[in-house]
C-alpha cells in the first residue's frame, strides 16, 4: 500500500503570500495608471508633498480621474499600505499633507 506523497509545509506558503503582497504594493506604486511621483514625495513636509501630488497628477495622462481625487487617493494608499508602521509624528505630518492639498486645489473638508 503506497502512502500520498506529503504537502509542502505551510511555512513556506505563508512567506510567499507575505512577499507577494510586499511586491504587490511595490508595483502598484511604480506602476500605477494613476500618477507618476516625484522620487521620495512622502518623505517631505505637507506642503511639499502636496505641491509634488499635485504637480504629478495634473501632468498624467494617464490618469482615469480628476487629478485632485488621484492625487488624494495616492496619498491615502500610501498611507493605508504603511498602516502601522508609521509613527504618530510621521502620520500627522501626512495628515498635514491632505490639508496642504485640499488647500493647492481650493477644496475645503
Amino acid at each position: 500500500m503506497k502512502h500520498a506523497p506529503k504537502a509542502r509545509p505551510r511555512a513556506n506558503q505563508n512567506k510567499v503570500q507575505k512577499r507577494s503582497k510586499h511586491l504587490w504594493s511595490a508595483d502598484v506604486t511604480e506602476n500605477s495608471d494613476a500618477l507618476d511621483l516625484e522620487n521620495h514625495v512622502f518623505t517631505r513636509k505637507p506642503a511639499a508633498i502636496a505641491q509634488s501630488l499635485k504637480r504629478s497628477a495634473e501632468r498624467s495622462h494617464r490618469r482615469k480621474t480628476t487629478p485632485f481625487q488621484s492625487a488624494m487617493s495616492m496619498l491615502n494608499f500610501y498611507i493605508n499600505r504603511a498602516g502601522k508602521n508609521l509613527t504618530a509624528k510621521r502620520r500627522q505630518t501626512l495628515d498635514r499633507a491632505k490639508d496642504e492639498l485640499r488647500k493647492a486645489f481650493g477644496r475645503t473638508k
